[in-house]
């Protein structure tokens, strides 16, 4: 039986493991939403959920979970939030050396990590 708060505790917890799963992504290379929901336990599927959970990300931990290396799966940055916009996690990216092709796109087989 579930009692108040309860969602929220699930929440917060689910949240914990996909930090703990992006701090994993090395420097200078990218992951996808996807990946990342793959990789927290009981969780395939929540590529959505991962997005949220990085853009609720606490503002004394923006710095220290590596938000920027998370891509979509097509390996385009993502991103809407006006605080982290798309223009500064690519320049992130490429700060770590990841490079962009013409179309905007990173190439996953060699910059992508999968855990």
């Amino acid at each position: 039986m579930s009692g108040p708060g309860q969602g929220e505790a699930t929440a917060g917890r689910f949240f914990e493991q996909v930090y703990g799963a992006v701090l994993q992504v090395p420097r200078g290379r990218v992951t996808s939403y996807g990946a990342i929901s793959a990789l927290v336990a009981g969780h395939p599927g929540a590529a959505r959920t991962v997005g949220w959970a990085l853009h609720g990300l606490p503002p004394d931990r923006v710095d220290e979970v590596p938000w920027w290396r998370v891509i979509n799966a097509q390996g385009r940055i993502s991103t809407s939030c006006r605080t982290h916009s798309a223009d500064m996690q690519r320049a992130l990216l490429e700060e770590e050396g990841v490079r962009f092709g013409p179309d905007g796109r990173v190439d996953l087989d060699r910059f992508g990590w999968t855990g």
